[in-house]
Formats: C-alpha cells, sequence, structure tokens
C-alpha cells in the first residue's frame, strides 16, 4: 500500500479559500480609473494621458528603489504603487508641470507608505497626503484649464506655466469657486438656463482636477467596483447622502435647494474621492456600522470646510481627518462576540462563568 506523502499545512483562520488577492483587487482599481481617465483625455487632451504614466512610472520606481535599499522584498507586483500613481494623478489639474506628480509621488510611496511598514500599515490615504503636501506650490497646482480648450496650447510634455498660456486657455475659477461665494455655477458662467451649467457639471465639460470632472464616469467606475466587490456602498453612500442631505437643508445664496445639493455633489472631487479615496482598506474602518458613521464623518467635514473654510474644497482634509478617526471607530462600533460574556469588567467564555456559578 502507498502511503500518501502529501505534507499537511497548518495554518491559522480563516480558511476559507478565495481567488481574490491584492493583485487582482488593484487591477480591478485600475480598469475602474480607466473610466475618468478616458474622459479627462477627451477635454483636456493626451498631457492627462502623459501624466498619470509619469506619476505611475514615479510610484512604481519609488516602492523599487525603496525596497531596494531597504533591502526589503519587493511588491511592485501587487500593483498597489501603480494604483496610488494613478490617483495622485487624477487629483491634479492637468496644467501641472510634469515633476510636481514626480514628488507628489515620491512623497506618497516613501514618507505615507512605506516608512509606516508598507502597504496596509498606513493610516492616512497616501495620494491624498501627497496632494495636501503638493499645496506647497499653490500657483503651480491651482492652474486650471478650459475644457477642449487647452490641448494645442499645453502640449504632452513641454513645460507648462500660468505666464505661457492664452487668458482664452486658462479658467479664470471652477465650480466650486463660484459656490464659494454662493453663486451657482451656470448663473455665474452667463448662462441664462441653469440646467444647462448643471449638464456640463455632471458630465464633466468643466475645469477641474483630471479625475473629478465627469459625475457620470465616476458613478459608472463605482458600479463596477461594488459588482466586483471591491469595496462596499457604504462608504460613498453615507459620504455622499450626508452632503446631499446637508447642502439641501442649507443652500448658499438663496438658491434652490435641490439646485445647489446636485452641484455641490457634482462639482468638485466629492463623487471621486467617496469612490476611490474614502474606501481605501488600510485607511477605512473595517465593519459595516463603522464605515457608515466614517462616510457620515467626511461628509459633515466636507461641508464644514467648504462653507466655512478657505479652501474651496473640503475633500482632502475631511478625509485625512476621518483616517486618524478609523481605527477608534472599529474599536467602538466592534461586533458582539458570541459565547463571551462580560465579568467585572473582563471578557470571559460562557462555560468559565457558569463553573464559578454565575451563568
Amino acid at each position: 500500500m502507498k502511503l500518501d506523502k502529501k505534507r499537511l499545512l497548518m495554518s491559522s483562520s480563516p480558511h476559507v479559500q478565495t481567488e481574490e488577492n491584492t493583485r487582482s483587487i488593484m487591477m480591478d482599481v485600475i480598469i475602474a480609473l480607466l473610466f475618468p481617465l478616458i474622459m479627462a483625455v477627451y477635454f483636456f487632451g493626451w498631457r492627462a494621458a502623459a501624466l498619470t504614466v509619469v506619476s505611475v512610472a514615479s510610484s512604481v520606481f519609488a516602492e523599487w528603489l525603496y525596497c531596494r535599499i531597504a533591502k526589503k522584498p519587493h511588491t511592485i507586483g501587487d500593483f498597489s504603487a501603480a494604483v496610488t500613481g494613478m490617483l495622485i494623478a487624477m487629483c491634479l489639474p492637468v496644467s501641472v508641470p510634469m515633476w510636481i506628480p514626480v514628488v507628489g509621488s515620491f512623497f506618497a510611496i516613501v514618507v505615507v507608505k512605506q516608512l509606516y511598514g508598507g502597504l496596509g500599515k498606513n493610516f492616512l490615504n497616501p495620494a491624498l497626503t501627497a496632494r495636501a503636501f503638493l499645496y506647497c506650490w499653490p500657483s503651480l497646482i491651482s492652474v486650471w484649464i478650459k475644457p477642449n480648450l487647452g490641448e494645442n496650447a499645453l502640449g504632452i510634455f513641454s513645460s507648462v506655466s500660468r505666464s505661457s498660456l492664452s487668458p482664452d486657455v486658462i479658467a479664470s475659477v471652477t465650480p466650486l469657486a463660484k459656490m464659494k461665494l454662493g453663486y451657482l455655477p451656470g448663473v455665474a458662467m452667463g448662462k441664462i438656463d441653469v440646467i444647462s451649467g448643471l449638464r456640463d457639471v455632471v458630465v464633466g465639460n468643466v475645469a477641474g482636477c483630471i479625475g473629478e470632472v465627469s459625475a457620470v464616469v465616476i458613478i459608472a467606475a463605482a458600479i463596477y467596483l461594488i459588482i466586483r466587490r471591491v469595496i462596499t456602498i457604504h462608504i460613498p453612500l453615507a459620504y455622499v447622502g450626508t452632503v446631499a442631505v446637508l447642502t439641501f437643508l442649507f443652500p448658499r445664496g438663496g438658491n434652490a435647494s435641490w439646485q445647489w445639493m446636485i452641484y455641490s455633489v457634482c462639482s468638485g472631487g466629492l463623487l471621486f474621492a467617496a469612490v476611490f479615496m474614502a474606501t481605501d482598506y488600510a485607511t477605512s474602518p473595517v465593519t459595516a456600522r463603522g464605515r457608515v458613521i466614517y462616510g457620515i464623518g467626511c461628509g459633515v467635514l466636507t461641508v464644514l470646510i467648504r462653507y466655512f473654510g478657505t479652501y474651496n474644497e473640503g475633500v482632502t482634509y475631511a478625509i485625512l481627518i476621518m483616517n486618524c478617526c478609523a481605527c477608534f471607530m472599529d474599536r467602538v462600533v466592534r461586533p458582539r462576540r458570541f459565547g463571551v460574556m462580560k465579568k467585572k469588567g473582563k471578557a470571559v467564555s460562557v462555560d468559565e462563568s457558569k463553573d464559578s456559578g454565575e451563568a
């Protein structure tokens, strides 16, 4: 009788087998990010794609270089660095110099991610932290280009500055900048029909960052990620829903509540951040209730910063603040452990409680 010489492998729970891994999840995120990238190329030209390629290459190189210097196993094969690079590019206007995403990528990968232990150990979202860091050069990351006008003036790899661009190409303000003053973008842009301005905001025919301009495309990307079970609906729904409720109840400038609400939801980086940034596994709560509280907190802070802060957009700092609270939320709303009861401030099993005569 021939004995089976296969080894018996012992491992810790859970023992549920799945085909999903970090690489497959990141691939799904990359596919979803292609949706807004395609729209950015349509509205702003091929420079949007070039910035994304430079940002991704910089992020991958930064991770490879750090792992090599620190003598750690290389992790570029899990595509997490590529996702970070794409997210950084999506948070920038198409007019930034090519060295801006390079600096942002190195900061995100080395300082925010690797110095804290690598993937899954960072407590802040690397891409959003890099965007906040890049505000060290406000004059470079606040040059907004009008869609469908700046492709020829920008070039693909040419150096761009405000002085080198025609005034007809530069957008004086974004929709959020107009809303900061209490005006609806459609009215402020000289349009008689507010619905026409609203259509531009929803479709993406407005000045803004590369990845945030088209609300329709971002919603399509969210549906893809939910179907693929990469993200759950808890955070995006709680985040966007909170902003929608607050802006509907408290419109500004005497505008109609429903118009102000739709503009608030579709303008800026709210939808993009709710889908791609706030749902980051490492920096968001694990439990369903924690995710809902986390999303509500992001929404409240976003509205407060937009209404009372000096920045037109409050998404970046709202999410970073809530990143710092994610671990606390998981501790507060952690699920009940069945078979365990509290005894004098200590958790003991039911059997131990029975033995002591207190069950």
